[in-house]
């Protein structure tokens, strides 16, 4: 337990019996076995120090001071040491389904503006034609189902949302071509 080792290593657990003796007047044969425990010292996969003695949590402090106390007046015995295997990293997240994107996300705002429905309900619209419980931030990341859903939704509650459709998509297609 040097300073080195707190610094430096990661992964790993070592344990020792720790004889604790006290001194009992003058003399070699003075000495009294006061107390063996059991202490564990553990560094997670960031270095972080972790201690037990007889299998009960404490403070580093207090580990490095039985620690000391054996070593110097006391005996102490490495029972165990292992490396440990630092945790496996997740696979990054996929995402499912493509999404809409920004160019259909806008087309959709257009025919909820042309069927006079105000920006800022957008989003709580589409939100509740997806059953989401909140106002969605954006309606890019919808994907294809939902973006449907919500075009089924328009057109079963604003009775000319097919054919504000077909105009707003007959005159993005005139422009882009």
């Amino acid at each position: 337990m040097t300073a080195q080792t707190a610094e430096t290593r990661k992964n790993f657990t070592r344990t020792w019996e720790a004889r604790l003796y006290g001194s009992w007047g003058e003399g070699a044969s003075a000495s009294v076995l006061i107390a063996t425990k059991i202490l564990t010292v553990t560094a997670d996969h960031e270095g972080t120090q972790t201690a037990t003695i007889d299998g009960q949590p404490v403070e580093l402090l207090e580990a490095y001071r039985v620690y000391k106390w054996a070593s110097t007046e006391g005996r102490l015995t490495v029972l165990h040491e292992a490396e440990l295997t630092p945790p496996e990293q997740p696979e990054p997240l996929k995402m499912p389904m493509q999404v809409i994107g920004k160019a259909r996300a806008h087309t959709l705002h257009k025919i909820m503006g042309a069927l006079g429905i105000p920006h800022a309900q957008h989003y709580g619209i589409a939100a509740f034609a997806i059953d989401e419980p909140f106002p969605l931030e954006t309606l890019s990341t919808l994907t294809d189902a939902e973006a449907g859903r919500v075009w089924a939704y328009l057109c079963s509650h604003y009775p000319n949302a097919c054919q504000v459709g077909q105009r707003i998509k007959a005159k993005t297609a005139a422009h882009a071509a």
